[in-house]
């Protein structure tokens, strides 16, 4: 007999012994309520756990229990990672997937089940520090215009919808998240120049919206044809639903493939530039860690290391003797810099 059944929503059905059912879906509870972890955090949570016990019955031959859970060996846990990994997981989306599963783990020591070590003895995958990729002005612009997507087969207030959208993630450096989390009842239009969001954590944070963002919403508004409750999502579907992040995903896809961009312009791209773009024009650190919502400063540093690498590009392409075997210089740029 399994449990098989969608906990509080989130669109994730899990194949488990009875015993485990009601488990998973007090700890989902508990993630939201205790630890008020986002819907899109607990939606993963949820898809990882969901894998596991998936992995777990194909290994054992039936619907795993409590007790299938604690007997879990370091080998087995190894082998799931590897196949999540061959099925093309980053190591970063790993490292969330044991998390999930450590808590998991703890949750049930915290209500009385064997204590599940295998999930504590393994190391969990390391994660390459990458510097984000930011777009050009000039492209992050053409990306926010409906007119780049002018000539699809789409209804004019659907290119005006992800205009607006794109328009948040770049001039207000949203996450999607953040952008589709919005009500209609606070567009920031008109008059209105910010806006109150909800980051990671459901920490609050004031963003401004300049007038280039809102004219955007505000012409999304007039060509919707939808009358959109004032407690009900700003932006909807095609359905009149709220938006998915995936329509928004291919939105941006499409445009890549029409403005010539790489694979690395996605809509987080967007809040890259967002950040990289303002350091560039003379923001200070403090603010534009306020504006992105990061909790701490270091998050925020690493766009200091991108505006640097940028500065070093520009030298290299532009000074005359970035390319020279002078020994004043230390692969083609001035000892002071190059340090």
């Amino acid at each position: 007999m399994t449990d098989e059944r969608k906990f509080d929503g989130l669109g994730v059905a899990f194949a488990v012994a009875p015993d485990l059912g009601d488990k998973i879906g007090a700890w989902l509870r508990a993630l939201g309520g205790e630890r008020d972890l986002s819907p899109l955090t607990l939606e993963a949570y949820g898809r990882d756990l969901r894998q596991f016990f998936a992995f777990l019955a194909e290994r054992n031959g039936a619907p795993p229990g409590a007790d299938d859970f604690a007997a879990v060996a370091p080998a087995d846990l190894r082998a799931f990672l590897a196949r999540r990994r061959a099925e093309g997981l980053t190591s970063r989306s790993l490292m969330r997937a044991l998390a999930a599963l450590r808590s998991f783990a703890r949750y049930l020591e915290r209500v009385g089940e064997k204590r599940a070590s295998a999930f504590f003895a393994l190391r969990a995958p390391r994660v390459a520090r990458s510097l984000p990729k930011p777009l050009s002005a000039a492209s992050a612009r053409a990306m926010a215009n409906p007119e780049t997507r002018a000539g699809e087969e789409r209804e004019p207030w659907i290119l005006a919808r992800d205009a607006a959208v794109i328009a948040l993630l770049y001039g207000a450096g949203l996450r999607i998240g953040e952008a589709l989390s919005i009500r209609r009842k606070d567009a920031p239009i008109g008059d209105i120049d910010a806006l109150s969001v909800l980051g990671k954590g459901r920490k609050p944070r004031v963003v401004p919206i300049i007038a280039p963002v809102r004219a955007a919403i505000d012409a999304y508004l007039k060509a919707c044809p939808y009358a959109l409750a004032q407690n009900g999502p700003l932006f909807v579907g095609a359905r009149g639903a709220r938006l998915s992040p995936r329509v928004v995903q291919l939105a941006v896809a499409r445009l890549r493939g029409a403005l010539g961009l790489p694979d690395s312009a996605t809509p987080h791209a967007l809040r890259h530039s967002f950040a990289t773009h303002l350091l560039a024009r003379g923001g200070d650190l403090r603010t534009i860690q306020e504006l992105l919502g990061h909790s701490s400063l270091s998050t925020t540093q690493v766009y200091t290391a991108v505006d640097s690498a940028r500065l070093m590009e520009a030298y290299r392409a532009a000074h005359p003797r970035a390319r020279s075997g002078s020994p004043r210089y230390l692969d083609g740029a001035p000892r002071s810099l190059a340090r």
